[in-house]
């Protein structure tokens, strides 16, 4: 396996998460608790699973990580889409461009994996 830190996918969504961080830093206080705290774990979940499943012993098992860094992808999507429904940010194109960049690399690498066992 690769060094994770070598992975462009674990890369960018370092960077996301940095986004993350920063555009949830103005969200209401009351927040702080919920949709802040998740869409930070979810962003988090990203690279911290793609690291994981780089350190596993089998690729199946990278697989399995990568599986689960693309369903928090997914999560985030969702809770972005609920935080401009709450009026809580207005733009968003530019981070949901991001995420699409990190599920499209995952779903490579997933395939790149499944097509070598």
């Amino acid at each position: 396996m690769k060094d994770h830190k070598e992975l462009d996918v674990w890369k960018e969504s370092i960077e996301l998460v940095a986004e993350i961080y920063s555009l949830t830093g103005c969200f209401p206080k009351e927040e702080i608790y919920g949709l802040t705290n998740q869409m930070r774990r979810s962003a988090v979940s990203i690279p911290s699973n793609i690291a994981e499943g780089a350190a596993r012993q089998t690729e199946k098992e990278f697989v399995h990580f990568l599986h689960i860094a693309s369903g928090s992808a997914a999560e985030l999507e969702t809770q972005l889409l609920i935080s401009k429904k709450l009026n809580f940010v207005q733009e968003l194109d530019s981070l949901f461009k991001r995420i699409v960049v990190i599920q499209k690399m995952l779903g490579g690498l997933i395939r790149h994996y499944r097509n070598k066992a």
